[in-house]
């Protein structure tokens, strides 16, 4: 059992740093100094992956072009749709009172029609740093990694700061990276620091990895439940183990 944030970091060579993971169900800030987690600094966001995809489909149904479209579209449709086609912008505003910022993308449906998005495009991954186009009166996912980030006493958030990892799949849209990194840059100005977002090309499947490298280490080895202790003592023993 590992904490997937504690994983993320393994995944990108750290044990020390903020990882900032987006998946499908739900979004973690988790802040971790020399492999052990800071519960106080843990934060945890109601929107991801899931949410985006549904978000996205209600988009295409009040679109005026596409609103007979996307009734028939599955869940897998709407992935398929939301990873190929959106992206999060830099200036959501700005992008939402050009008409045409940035160029449509056209996304044909397994069954051969043809859906075409605009500010969909953009609209689709913005609840995840403004949660209240969700009518969520929570803080957006940058907001949180700040909040934690300030929890920490200053020679470790010094540290921290150069080590802000993200990972998941809800991560993986094109300008996630750059918006995280002006963001928090926005929000530590006058502090003295220069924050830098690190965001493998991999990060989609980062806890996978690190929990495939921590679990070499021969000092993971003292902490599983071998088959013999569960054979022995049953599934309660996790409770003692862990």
């Amino acid at each position: 059992v590992a904490n997937t944030g504690f994983l993320s970091l393994c995944a990108h060579g750290r044990v020390t740093g903020l990882a900032v993971e987006a998946g499908a169900a739900v979004s973690h800030v988790t802040p971790v100094c020399e492999g052990q987690t800071l519960r106080k600094g843990t934060r945890q966001l109601g929107v991801a992956g899931d949410h985006l995809s549904r978000h996205l489909h209600r988009l295409l149904l009040e679109s005026p072009t596409e609103a007979s479209a996307p009734w028939a579209l599955t869940k897998k449709v709407l992935t398929q749709l939301k990873e190929q086609c959106c992206y999060v912008t830099l200036d959501y505003e700005g992008d939402l009172q050009e008409k045409e910022c940035h160029p449509p993308a056209r996304f044909q449906t397994p069954d051969g029609r043809w859906i075409t998005l605009g500010k969909e495009r953009f609209c689709c991954p913005e609840p995840l740093f403004r949660p209240e186009l969700l009518r969520l009166s929570c803080p957006g996912l940058h907001q949180l990694a700040a909040q934690s980030l300030r929890t920490l006493p200053q020679p470790a958030r010094t540290h921290v700061l150069g080590n802000i990892v993200l990972s998941g799949g809800s991560s993986m849209f094109p300008g996630f990276p750059e918006r995280m990194c002006l963001e928090l840059n926005s929000l530590f100005q006058g502090a003295g620091v220069h924050i830098e977002v690190l965001a493998n090309p991999k990060r989609g499947t980062a806890a996978w990895a690190g929990g495939s490298m921590a679990a070499s280490l021969t000092s993971f080895q003292h902490t599983w439940m071998t088959k013999g202790e569960y054979q022995e003592h049953g599934a309660q023993y996790v409770h003692t183990k862990f």
